[in-house]
């Protein structure tokens, strides 16, 4: 059999012929791989980075050598312009045996959109860093004190700070002399305070008034991607916002795959956690840039994560979070220094906060979510759905929170799709199917116009339609589901039983075609039956956690339902409740709170006494664990319907008539959603 080759951040995979070059599989497999030069291992814009090991999620055994060894043109180019440890070029590398295969966003022809952008939010300043103008005392022959005892005497004297617990570290008082004299004996002083420490520090200090600004990181800590706000910690602004994709995809896509990648690879945990911290590293030089500050003025970062994310950015290994009972090494909030955490990239003396994790797989970006939703204070019943690869879920009021995970899957990021893509410019993000035609319009992303509109194709020209992402699929699947396209146990009809040749048969089952690109050497992106799946598995155990929720509570119904993260605050709630992602409410009470985890990293940054709050509610919220939960699975299957097999989605069915074709038995539906019955 030949080798199976699996790219990654795309998930797209196929079997080739041991010898061909990684970018020819690439380009057949459609993989956002660049290349300008022709395969000549010139332009260096198909590097990849060959993974090794065992990848039980996929499973594959990667050997040393699945790649063929660095040839005469690879070390051409590594000996002149140098190439990053582990990196290979795609048009050299040829595949020997089984292999997975990451292309870093520097290799990627469309750069992804990483849809984490800051909510605007009034945020009552209390930081943990400020700073301090203060003049000091010279020194004189009747004074034997030193420079360091002067200052902490200035800063009670002038700023009433009080300093008998003042710390300094050794770079800091390298610099406290130099600073104090070229000042004329006035500094700026950067002074740490967290909320539970017993200390104060000096971070940094300079010499006289110090114009500038500091500066602190939120950082969202995702499995798929990385968010980062760049925040003023004088006013909370936030002067730049940037995110990447989480480089650990290339060891598994959801989190289980990275733990099984630790328990099964040696030294797994330790490289996940290098991948991880050199990806921050990076974005915080970028985000400064962007800002067109120093990075040294950032001294703060917040970081909120999932738990197995959580280990894995403290250098722990995560192997227990993949076992019952699922325990954390900690569940307390940490107070770092950064440099603990290899983040080299700002700061010498800069500090790391990270906020509490709730339990074994509900983490601390579930608790940045309560920070800035806050539903221990709400009057009505609200569920909160932070969707994501693994969906955190809270349902509470002011009475009582509870909080679960559930684990999704990548397939709402748009991978293990057959045309699924990350978001990224030429991906179709929004679907219309009419009813009565059965004929598909579309929205890429980087085009404000629908492809039945003029000027669409001049529009897309650039980026071309190159597949499917997350709200893209979830609302053709629902759209199929309208049009009577799909059945509601998720089958797909065929041409005959729907009345539409983009209905084509695949084997033993159907796909529907959404657009045929061939004629002009794009690709065709069509709905098969396997993604109709892979939507369904990620959906059911979505809808699952919540229900397993409302079960707890002990109602049916809930009163508001809040849609947070970077893909939860893209979908549209009428699609959502479609396909049954979210447990029946009325449409005008489903709303989007964007990445809500982010705004809470956010909140913490700026305010102590946030933080303070955040532990407190974190040991108020009750954890359900779905994995022993009998209930689970039962709600589980029962929501592979779309919408459900059981639940009436009264809701729903107010503002959306759906169709109830039954393509298991050959019965179908004409273009006015009836039955009808084959005939032959």
């Amino acid at each position: 059999m030949d080798p199976l080759v699996i790219f990654t951040p795309s998930g797209k995979r196929g079997r080739f012929p041991a010898g061909t070059p990684v970018l020819t599989a690439a380009r057949q497999l459609g993989v956002d791989l660049d290349s300008v030069c022709g395969g000549r291992g010139i332009c260096s814009k198909c590097q990849i980075t060959p993974g090794s090991g065992e990848f039980p999620k996929h499973g594959v055994t990667v050997a040393a050598q699945a790649l063929s060894k660095f040839n005469n043109v690879e070390q051409r180019y590594d000996r002149v312009r140098g190439l990053k440890k582990g990196r290979r070029l795609g048009c050299q590398a040829r595949v020997q045996s089984d292999v997975v295969i990451d292309v870093p966003p520097e290799s990627q022809v469309h750069k992804q959109v990483v849809r984490k952008a800051a909510a605007e939010r009034d945020i009552k300043m209390d930081p943990a860093t400020r700073l301090f103008y203060v003049e000091v005392q010279e020194p004189d022959m009747h004074d034997p004190s030193g420079d360091l005892e002067r200052l902490k005497t200035a800063l009670a004297e002038q700023w009433q700070i009080e300093t008998r617990s003042l710390r300094a570290d050794l770079p800091v008082l390298a610099k406290l002399q130099p600073a104090l004299r070229k000042g004329k004996w006035a500094v700026t002083v950067a002074l740490h305070r967290g909320h539970a420490d017993l200390h104060e520090r000096i971070l940094d200090i300079w010499p006289g008034y110090l114009e500038t600004r500091l500066y602190g990181l939120a950082i969202d800590l995702g499995s798929t991607t990385i968010a980062a706000h760049l925040t003023d910690l004088g006013n909370g602004s936030v002067a730049a916002s940037a995110g990447v994709m989480n480089p650990q995809i290339r060891f598994g896509e959801d989190l289980m795959s990275r733990v099984s990648y630790a328990m099964m690879n040696p030294g797994g945990d330790a490289e996940m956690t290098t991948a991880v911290r050199e990806a921050l590293n990076g974005l915080t030089a970028d985000i400064a840039a962007e800002a067109g500050i120093d990075a040294a003025q950032i001294v703060e970062a917040v970081f909120v994560c999932n738990p197995v994310m959580h280990h894995l950015l403290l250098g722990l290994d995560p192997v227990e979070l993949g076992q019952a009972p699922f325990a954390l090494a900690t569940s307390d909030a940490l107070s770092l220094n950064a440099r603990q955490l290899g983040l080299n990239a700002m700061s010498a003396s800069a500090r790391a906060y990270v906020l509490p994790c709730i339990a074994g797989h509900v983490g601390a970006d579930c608790a940045a979510v309560a920070l800035s939703e806050e539903p221990q204070k709400s009057q009505d019943l609200v569920l909160i759905v932070d969707v994501g690869t693994n969906a955190e879920i809270l349902l509470g009021d002011k009475t009582r929170v509870l909080a679960c995970s559930s684990p999704t899957g990548p397939a709402f990021e748009g991978a293990q799709i057959s045309a699924g893509q990350r978001a990224a410019p030429g991906a179709i993000e929004r679907v219309e199917i009419d009813p009565a035609t059965k004929e598909p319009r579309f929205k890429v992303i980087g085009s404000d116009l629908w492809s039945c509109d003029p000027g669409f194709a001049e529009a897309t020209a650039v980026t071309g339609i190159t597949g499917i992402c997350g709200s893209g699929i979830i609302e053709a699947v629902a759209e199929m589901r309208i049009a009577g396209l799909l059945d509601a146990s998720g089958r797909i009809g065929s041409a005959k039983d729907t009345g539409t040749a983009r209905a084509v048969p695949q084997g033993r089952t159907h796909a529907y075609i959404l657009h045929d690109g061939t004629a002009n050497g794009s690709p065709r992106i069509a709905v098969t039956q396997g993604d109709i799946r892979a939507i369904q598995l990620a959906k059911s155990a979505l809808y699952a956690g919540a229900r397993l929720l409302m079960d707890e509570l002990g109602t049916d119904h809930v009163d508001r339902v809040v849609l947070t993260g970077a893909f939860g605050a893209n979908i549209s709630p009428k699609h959502a409740m479609i396909l049954g992602m979210i447990p029946d409410c009325p449409l005008d009470k489903v709303t989007s709170a964007g990445n809500a985890a982010g705004t809470g990293a956010r909140i913490a940054l700026c305010s102590r006494t946030a933080r303070a709050g955040i532990e407190r509610v974190v040991n108020e919220i009750h954890k359900v664990e779905t994995a022993i939960e009998p209930r689970f699975q039962e709600h589980f299957i029962a929501a592979n319907a779309i919408p459900h097999a059981t639940a009436p989605f009264k809701e729903l069915r107010k503002v959306v008539d759906l169709p109830s074709p039954d393509f298991s038995t050959g019965a179908g539906a004409d273009s006015g959603g009836r039955r009808r019955r084959r005939r032959g």
